[in-house]
């Protein structure tokens, strides 16, 4: 606990002088975060928080946030120096910082984020006309499209983070204008990687080369979740147009699938747990609206990993508070400052939530729980669902792309090479690992996407 009369009330320091937040930034003071709910209290660096959210200290409920009179004491000083009060509205407009963590984004972050707005959506069209040029080219060289998918994805992320960093910076109103561009540059990209990798299984061996090339953890893990995730929506799609694995699995639900769907719905007979108890409204292909709004999510998925990123990727302690953060940030930055569609952002918010296990946290843990408490007798009567409202109106537990999203970003973590903190995998070492401990021994992926990806992992690797 915090003893008073040892910290300095951060907002009210700075709506006394607003000149504290520069001089808070130049001194690189902490901030000293307490829980307003168990008063428990941890350090953090201001500027890493400011860069993630320019107003911390009034847009958050749970923690109140202090400097130490030690710190406050060289604000002043600083601040004292300084003319006219500087508005937080007008920093980073045109010329981004980049931090230290932002260089977990690769080698290629500085340069790209140093450009204009103009320059950054140029660049994007210029990669997407890459990709099509490649889609019109019969037989393609399957090097010149890996090479291709892996270098135009890495580029629009960068842009992208790049991009949000500057528009929080930015009214919401302001930001949307000025990333709009941005964002349908970007949605073009997304169409045009859709259509190629639809139309090839990329070899994992060889993309995890050309990924590795980006020297950034962070970009590197994006990049492949991104990739794999399209190849396996469109394998996904394949599968239900083409075979008959609906027909099966409706005629061949197991106890074991039965018993795994029914602790997730205690309050549904057993003899009701069926394929369309599973997927709301049925098992079916992914319409061609719903592909582009999932592959966008997939791309921006990590976008809030920003300066908090090492304590999730690298050799840091592990803090649950700042690892949960980024899925804020993200959903917030996608959702207030760009017209990316909402299931974009629902995806940013939610692909962590692991069919409400304690090990997992998403953005919609809090509203689901005052919906609860606002509607007792409310309870969802099925597991997934491939459309928005039935999460936002209490009728499934689970986003079917989000679903998708949380089994690849397990297994790219646990197989990814060039991790610091744990041997990777093998292919089977981690779907043997995955089926243990994220299905039998805790329900936090679903059972059916999970065999079915097993499927689409095993017939990549004999490709």
């Amino acid at each position: 606990m915090v003893k008073k009369g040892t910290v300095v009330l951060l907002r009210e320091s700075i709506a006394a002088n607003k000149n504290y937040i520069n001089a808070c930034l130049q001194e690189e003071v902490s901030v000293v975060c307490v829980s307003r709910e168990t008063g428990k209290n941890k350090n953090m660096p201001f500027r890493a928080m400011f860069e993630n959210n320019p107003q911390f200290w009034l847009q958050n409920d749970k923690w109140e946030f202090f400097l130490s009179n030690e710190d406050f004491a060289s604000v002043q000083s600083a601040a004292s120096e300084m003319g006219t009060a500087w508005e937080p509205s007008n920093a980073g407009q045109n010329e981004p910082k980049i931090t230290e963590t932002d260089q977990s984004f690769g080698k290629d972050y500085e340069s790209l984020a140093r450009m204009t707005d103009d320059e950054r959506v140029q660049h994007i069209k210029e990669d997407k006309n890459r990709l099509v040029a490649l889609i019109a080219m019969k037989p393609r060289q399957e090097q010149l499209v890996t090479e291709a998918l892996v270098e135009t994805t890495q580029n629009a992320m960068l842009h992208n983070h790049a991009a949000l960093k500057k528009a929080m910076q930015l009214s919401n109103d302001e930001a949307k204008k000025q990333t709009q561009e941005l964002v349908d540059s970007t949605r073009d990209l997304v169409k045009a990687t859709s259509q190629l990798i639809s139309e090839n299984i990329f070899n994992d061996e060889l993309m995890n080369k050309l990924v590795a090339k980006s020297n950034g953890t962070i970009i590197q893990h994006m990049t492949r979740v991104y990739l794999n995730g399209l190849a396996f929506l469109s394998y996904y799609n394949n599968l239900v147009s083409t075979s008959s694995i609906i027909a099966k699995l409706r005629i061949s639900i197991d106890d074991r699938h039965r018993q795994y769907y029914r602790s997730l719905l205690p309050h549904i007979d057993m003899e009701d747990i069926n394929l369309e108890r599973v997927f709301l409204g049925g098992m079916r292909a992914i319409t061609e609206s719903n592909f582009y709004n999932w592959a966008t999510g997939f791309l921006i998925h990590d976008i809030g990993k920003a300066d908090a990123v090492e304590y999730h990727e690298g050799e840091a302690a592990y803090n649950r508070d700042i690892v949960i953060e980024h899925v804020k940030i993200g959903y917030n930055s996608v959702m207030s400052k760009t017209n990316y569609p909402k299931e974009a952002a629902l995806i940013t918010g939610y692909h962590h939530e692991y069919y409400g296990d304690p090990a997992g946290y998403g953005y919609f843990r809090a509203y689901l729980d005052e919906y609860r408490k606002a509607n007792p007798q409310a309870k969802q009567s099925y597991t997934m669902t491939f459309d928005l409202a039935p999460i936002l109106d209490f009728e499934a537990l689970s986003y079917f792309p989000a679903k998708v999203l949380e089994i690849i970003d397990v297994f790219d973590s646990v197989t990814d090479p060039n991790r610091k903190y744990r041997e990777a995998m093998t292919t089977d070492e981690a779907l043997a690992m995955m089926e243990e401990n994220f299905i039998n021994k805790h329900h936090k992926i679903d059972l059916i996407l999970f065999e079915i990806f097993s499927k689409f992992v095993r017939e990549k690797q004999t490709h």
